[in-house]
C-alpha cells in the first residue's frame, strides 16, 4: 500500500476526529466511529484508516459524543441519540473531503449507531455503509438480536465478522443483513473475536479490499470514480 500522504487532527464544533489524507486525489470518503469501550485510537480504526487511504479514500475517525464528554466508560442508552446526530454531523463535516461517495461506518457500537442513521435518514446521510464486528445481540442471548432497522438501510453494506465473535455467529449475521434491501457482502475473519485485533489477523486489508472492490463499485453508479 502506497504511505498516507498526511494525518491530522479535527477539532470543529461538535465533531473531534482524526483525518487520514491519501497520496492522490481521494476517491471516496470515510467516516468511522469506534466501538463501545474506546475511542477513535481504537487498534481497528487506524488500521483501517491506514489501509483504506493506501487505496486512494480519505479517512476521518471520529470520537462520538459521549467519548468527548468522559474518557472512559461505555456509552449510555439514553445518550445513543446524541451519538447518531454526531454521526450525522461528521458525515457533513467530512463529505467534503473527496468529490465521490462519502461511505460511513464503525466497529460494534459505532457501527451499530451509523446503520441506525442510515436507516432513519437514508442515503441522504451516507452513500455506503461499513459495519466492523456488528453487535447483533448480548453475548448469550440471541433472542434480543438487534435487527428491527436492518430493512430500513437502502445503501450497500459490507460487514466485517470475526468467525469467534460472541455478539453474532457467521450464521447469525448472515441471516441479519439479509434483511437489508440493499447490495451487501460479508467477510468472516477466520478465529477471529470482536475486537478483530488487527495485530493477529489481516482484518484491516480484506476489509479494504472489499470496501475497494465491492462496495465501492456497488456505489458506483452516477460517481466518476475509478472502482
Amino acid at each position: 500500500m502506497a504511505a498516507n500522504s498526511g494525518i491530522e487532527p479535527y477539532d470543529e464544533g461538535s465533531v473531534v476526529a482524526t483525518i487520514h489524507h491519501p497520496e492522490q486525489t481521494p476517491r471516496a470518503s470515510v467516516v468511522l466511529a469506534h466501538g463501545a469501550g474506546g475511542n477513535r485510537d481504537t487498534a481497528i480504526l487506524p488500521a483501517y484508516a491506514s489501509e483504506l487511504a493506501g487505496r486512494g479514500f480519505a479517512v476521518a475517525r471520529i470520537d462520538l459524543p459521549y467519548r468527548q464528554r468522559r474518557p472512559k466508560g461505555p456509552p449510555s442508552p439514553s445518550t445513543a441519540p446524541a451519538d447518531r446526530d454526531g454521526i450525522r454531523a461528521a458525515c457533513a463535516a467530512f463529505r467534503s473531503l473527496s468529490a465521490g461517495p462519502l461511505i460511513v461506518g464503525g466497529h460494534s457500537y459505532g457501527g451499530r449507531q451509523a446503520s441506525m442513521v442510515l436507516a432513519e435518514d437514508g442515503a441522504e446521510v451516507a452513500d455506503g455503509l461499513l459495519l466492523s464486528s456488528y453487535p447483533l445481540h448480548p453475548p448469550g442471548k440471541p433472542e434480543k438480536a438487534r435487527t428491527e432497522h436492518l430493512p430500513s438501510i437502502t445503501v450497500p453494506t459490507l460487514v466485517v465478522h470475526g468467525s469467534t465473535d460472541p455478539f453474532a455467529t457467521t450464521d447469525e449475521i448472515g441471516a441479519a443483513i439479509d434483511l437489508i434491501p440493499a447490495p451487501t457482502r460479508l467477510v468472516e475473519i477466520a478465529k477471529a473475536g470482536h475486537s478483530l485485533d488487527p495485530t493477529k489477523k489481516p482484518t484491516a486489508p480484506l476489509a479494504a479490499d472489499a470496501v475497494e472492490h465491492f462496495l465501492l463499485r456497488e456505489i458506483g453508479a452516477g460517481w466518476q470514480i475509478d472502482a
